[in-house]
Order: C-alpha cells, then sequence, then structure tokens
C-alpha cells in the first residue's frame, strides 16, 4: 500500500494540535462537500481521504501508531508482538534480534515477510493480510438526524453496526478486521462503509446547519400571527413579526443537524420565507383590495 501523508492532505505539520487537526478537517470538508462541487469529479474522493486523514489524527493512540510506522502504522501491533518473539528467540540462542528503534527499512522488512513480498518464505509460510472490503450505505436525511443501528452480510456473517447520528454525505467510516479473512495467521483486512445521504424534500442540509422554504399566506406576512412549521425533530411553532417580506430568514439556534460524535451539539436550522400570493379571489376581496391600494 503506498504510503499517504494525512498531514499533507489537512494542510498541517507534525506539531499541529487536536484543535489543529480538528479546525483544518472542517474547512477543507466544507470546501470538498460533494454537495457544494456537483460539477467535480474528484470531489468525492478528495472528501473522503480528508474524512480518513482525520479519523486517523484526531485519535491520539492512532495517530501515535501512524507517527512510527507510516504506511503500515494499521500493522503496528503485529510488529511489536513479532519484536518481542523475536527479541527473545535471540536472546536464548545468544543473538541481537531486534534491538532499539527500528527504521523504515526494518519495517518494510518485516511487513513483506509477514504480508507476502520479496522477504516472504524463509524458513516458514508467510501470513497475508485480508483484503479490505468496501460498501456504500443509502440513507434518508431523516435516518442520518438520529444514532440508529444497522445489520451488514459480510463473509456470511451478520454485522451490527451502529451509525451515529450527524453522518455526512460521503463520509467514509472503518470497521476493522471485518474485511476479507487472512490467509496462514494473517489479519483480516477491513471493512470501509461510504454513506450516501439524501436531502430531504424541504429541508436542505450544509453541514451541520439546516436550510428550509416555508410559505407564509400574504395575510400573516401583513398582519403577523403564529405558523407551526415542520422539522426533522417534530413540529415547531413561529411568531410571524408584522410586514414581513419576501425571502425574510429566521434562525432557530440548535434547531439544526447533529453534530458528529458530539452528543447534544446541534447546528442551527434556517428558514425563508415564501409569500404565497393569493388566487381564486372573490369581487369582495378584489374590491377590498383596491380600497387599500387606494388607501394610501
Amino acid at each position: 500500500m503506498d504510503f499517504i501523508d494525512y498531514y499533507k492532505i489537512l494542510g498541517i505539520d507534525k506539531s499541529a494540535s487536536p484543535k489543529d487537526v480538528k479546525d483544518a478537517y472542517r474547512k477543507l470538508a466544507r470546501k470538498y462537500h460533494p454537495d457544494l462541487n456537483p460539477n467535480n469529479k474528484d470531489a468525492k474522493a478528495n472528501f473522503q481521504q480528508i474524512n480518513e486523514a482525520n479519523e486517523v489524527l484526531s485519535d491520539p493512540e492512532k495517530r501515535k501508531k501512524y507517527d512510527r510506522y507510516g504506511k503500515d502504522w494499521q500493522h503496528a501491533e503485529e510488529f511489536e508482538k513479532q519484536k518481542q518473539q523475536q527479541s527473545q528467540y535471540s536472546a536464548s540462542r545468544g543473538g541481537s534480534g531486534f534491538t532499539g528503534e527500528q527504521s523504515a527499512g526494518d519495517f518494510s522488512d518485516f511487513f513483506e515477510s509477514m504480508f507476502g513480498g520479496a522477504g516472504a518464505g524463509r524458513g516458514r509460510q508467510a501470513k497475508y493480510r485480508g483484503e479490505d472490503y468496501s460498501t456504500e450505505i443509502h440513507l434518508e436525511l431523516i435516518d442520518a438526524y438520529k444514532t440508529h443501528k444497522q445489520t451488514l452480510t459480510v463473509n456470511g456473517k451478520n454485522i451490527r453496526i451502529t451509525i451515529p447520528a450527524g453522518v455526512e454525505n460521503g463520509q467514509t467510516i472503518k470497521i476493522s478486521g471485518h474485511g476479507g479473512l487472512g490467509t496462514n495467521g494473517g489479519p483480516n483486512g477491513d471493512l470501509y462503509i461510504s454513506f450516501s445521504v439524501a436531502n430531504h424534500s424541504n429541508i436542505k442540509r450544509l453541514g451541520n446547519n439546516l436550510f428550509e422554504n416555508v410559505e407564509l399566506d400574504l395575510y400573516t406576512a401583513v398582519l403577523g400571527g403564529e405558523i407551526t412549521i415542520d422539522t426533522l425533530d417534530g413540529k415547531v411553532k413561529l411568531k410571524v413579526k408584522p410586514e414581513t417580506q419576501n425571502g425574510s430568514k429566521v434562525n432557530l439556534k440548535g434547531k439544526g443537524f447533529p453534530v458528529y460524535k458530539n452528543e447534544g451539539q446541534f447546528g442551527d436550522l434556517q428558514v425563508t420565507y415564501t409569500i404565497k400570493t393569493p388566487t381564486n379571489l372573490t369581487d369582495k376581496q378584489k374590491e377590498l383590495f383596491e380600497e387599500l391600494k387606494n388607501s394610501k
């Protein structure tokens, strides 16, 4: 597997703080979100790489392994175990075994022999890591609004996964060890799940914020009043100010989309009013509008 520089993908250096990682991810996720780049065929791939980089660098343990082992960071535990066994064996034979810090070449030699490469077959069968699998799950916006469980069938077995609220369209998550089966005792591959989240017919999502267009009758727009609108979290009552103009916006703080893996945090909901002109007026109603027109 070729080395992927996650720091370069996020545009940060190795000394970046967790906050730097988070800020860089949010900025790039908004920039390359597939919904904002419908004509960019590379947007989805870029978005997936950004998610992958964030998944590793935002996790202290994964980041530590990545910094030390590079492209082979996912096999760090196997390397440490092999290193310990080799040290014990060499000590019993009076040899040196693995000593001190290993170079990148040492890591590569080890992984080649373990997973099938130029160094394989030195007195024992090579262990081969299983193939990574990938799949796509299609969700409606309401499905991604709440944490829920789904069952997938992989290698003839049912896997019960939890999909956290706030998952993004185009986001990819990894389920370790649920890919193809390893050979000769090698580790299983991983399962990568990409999500396709469709927008609601009347509610659009951008990041953690939601946008909804609401029709307002002319009488309520002019005189003010109270209306009830549908949201992903149920019905909400809104007070309409008198003389509300077409295209007026109202921001409902905390009524937007849940923030991924941040329980209790939500974006905002922005409501835009579209004033509906009355039709099929009676003669009396037309007369009243004429009176109103002439009263200026």
